[in-house]
């Protein structure tokens, strides 16, 4: 069904109608729009899909049992390339935003008002607990520790 209705460019990760749907959409159509989480959701007869899964589908024919992970960090750049079948685990080790009260711009570090001397702490989550990487006396020090625990804790690491 998904093949009668559009058409998939694995090289860009763009769906585009190839039928009249409604008044609204014609034949070449960008199919979908991005939601509030940073993905891309496609309707088709009447159920949301997100773009990721459906690009998963439309190139192997399958509909992918696990979680599909962007590599990139970008959830709406749905090249084929830029996807792999993740765990759970996996997908979320491939996070690359910090968090929206992170006062340090970088991943992995934060600043304690205690410390004078080495102010900023990195800190890594691995398996459920943090593990402390210790303090620095500026953000990008700590980030740099943070990230040579990433690559060496998180097995799907792609920064």
């Amino acid at each position: 069904r998904l093949r009668e209705l559009m058409f998939y460019d694995p090289s860009t990760g763009e769906f585009t109608w190839i039928v009249n749907r409604h008044y609204k959409v014609r034949p070449g159509d960008r199919a979908g729009a991005n939601n509030t989480i940073g993905y891309r959701v496609i309707g088709i007869d009447g159920c949301k899909y997100y773009a990721h899964r459906l690009a998963w589908l439309y190139v192997f024919g399958v509909w992918p049992h696990e979680q599909i992970d962007h590599i990139n960090g970008n959830g709406t750049d749905n090249r084929i390339e830029n996807l792999r079948p993740a765990t759970s685990r996996l997908n979320n080790e491939n996070q690359r935003r910090p968090r929206s009260d992170n006062t340090s711009g970088f991943l992995g570090v934060y600043r304690d008002r205690r410390l004078r001397v080495r102010p900023w702490v990195a800190r890594i989550q691995c398996s459920s607990t943090y593990r402390y990487l210790g303090q620095f006396e500026t953000a990008e020090l700590a980030h740099n520790a943070y990230l040579k625990a990433k690559r060496a804790l998180h097995e799907g690491c792609t920064i």
